[in-house]
């Protein structure tokens, strides 16, 4: 399974990859202005500066809703560095940049999935990545995680080699749950990366570890 980082935050995605489990990293324009980055030329910036960081995929999306505005943006993104992903939105024109790209070679990224139609399609223009946003699904009482076991199951039917990522990604459990049904890739907070490492029996253990070697000095 692949970790990616949901963040524009320098500080943290440097943090994510000196853990050593850092694949990747996902962003949007909301994530942007959160950090303070506003304007197209500080956005493509940052991307760029995100990608000297991690050595694996970064997601940047589009902003244009017509097929020809995302071909634009899409090919000056992918044109800024080997790492960038064109992030694409799940409407008819999404899906037709999709295999736009894909007939070019360019890694692509379908975002704002929430069925497994939505899925499908993604998956028969080329995806790359295939972003079911769990957390906002059970953010209005619907199983996110149920989504994800549909999708496994379709793409798997039939081969398809898009990647399942798994996104809007709350907490630690989540991460557990998508890795048992078989998704592919989770983007989510730092937060929720390092709760992994959280155990109390590690804690005890360690410390009484620590106070047995001390009376032995």
């Amino acid at each position: 399974m692949k970790f990616f980082i949901d963040t524009a935050n320098l500080d943290q995605i440097r943090e994510a990859q000196a853990m050593g489990i850092l694949d990747g990293v996902t962003t949007n324009p909301s994530l942007m202005a959160k950090e303070g980055i506003t304007g197209a030329t500080n956005i493509l910036k940052h991307y760029v500066d995100i990608c000297t960081i991690v050595e694996g995929d970064v997601s940047a999306e589009v902003i244009s809703t017509d097929f020809d505005g995302m071909v634009r943006e899409g090919e000056a993104l992918a044109a800024l560095h080997p790492q960038i992903v064109v992030k694409l939105p799940m409407i008819a024109d999404g899906i037709k940049a999709c295999k736009y790209f894909s007939d070019k070679g360019i890694k692509t990224n379908v975002t704002l999935v929430f069925s497994a139609g939505q899925a499908l399609l993604a998956a028969k223009a080329g995806a790359t990545y295939m972003s079911p946003f769990i957390g906002r699904l059970d953010d209005i009482s619907t199983d996110g995680l149920a989504l994800i076991a549909d999708i496994r199951l379709i793409y798997d039917n039939y081969g398809f080699e898009t990647q399942i990522l798994a996104a809007s990604v709350r907490h630690t459990m989540h991460i557990m749950d998508c890795a048992k049904i078989g998704a592919d890739v989770m983007t989510g907070p730092l937060s929720a990366i390092k709760g992994l490492l959280k155990h109390p029996l590690t804690d005890i253990g360690l410390a009484q570890f620590l106070e047995d070697y001390k009376k032995g000095n």
